[in-house]
């Protein structure tokens, strides 16, 4: 289905921006680029252990659905063994496909670092909802029809709640689990705290992400969760 008229047939509805959306954009810019200058001997190291490891390609780039609902190439550190990652999205806590670096690397998310490139080419911000894959946006096409008014985050509330959701899949029917009781709770999370966002609560939540903080308690407040 062709672009526009994918975004007709969910009904977008009007865009929204947030709050400060220039000097935001000029934050995660200055953020961005001096994250990546700081970071080049970590990213060397990490290329280094992947090619050591195995040989493959460093970076892994995938389609995901950002703002507006148009497609773009998220980028990461490879984690998985090559060709092996287009099985499913998700991955279980012990999941063969994952490279022993990769588990480092997921561990303390340094697969995520390379989305600063992304931020930088506006396809993404450092908060906002998670980008996804289609096939799970078409699950949810309201939700991520108000979501992806704004670009995709690398971090948001509802990534920190979840932060370590691989312990959460169990059996065989990972994307059933995921679809029926994960993502509805990490879409209404990212909702409600879309509604009433500012720059000091998104200050809060990078530096939480930075320093390994687990989310405030009131990521849950009028969530509907049953345990």
């Amino acid at each position: 289905m062709a672009q526009r008229e994918y975004q007709q047939a969910i009904f977008l509805p009007p865009r929204r921006d947030i709050p400060g959306g220039a000097p935001r954009r000029v934050f995660d810019i200055v953020c961005a680029a001096a994250g990546l200058a700081c970071l080049v001997p970590l990213f060397v190291l990490i290329a280094l252990a992947i090619k050591l490891e195995d040989g493959g390609p460093v970076l892994y780039f995938q389609l995901r659905v950002g703002q507006a609902l148009r497609k773009f190439r998220l980028i990461k550190f490879r984690s998985m063994f090559a060709n092996r990652a287009e099985d499913s999205p998700l991955t279980a806590i012990r999941d063969a496909r994952v490279t022993r670096v990769g588990r480092f690397l997921r561990r303390y998310k340094l697969d995520e670092l390379p989305q600063l490139v992304n931020v930088l080419k506006g396809e993404m911000q450092l908060v906002g909802v998670r980008p996804q894959v289609e096939r799970f946006v078409d699950i949810f096409p309201a939700e991520y029809g108000e979501l992806l008014q704004t670009p995709p985050g690398i971090t948001d509330l509802a990534s920190l709640s979840f932060r370590n959701e691989e312990r959460l899949f169990l059996g065989n029917s990972i994307e059933e689990l995921y679809v029926a009781k994960i993502l509805p709770i990490k879409l209404e999370i990212a909702l409600n705290y879309s509604r009433t966002r500012t720059f000091q609560s998104d200050l809060e939540i990078l530096f939480r992400t930075v320093l390994g903080f687990p989310s405030p308690s009131t990521a849950w407040d009028h969530i509907r969760f049953d345990p």
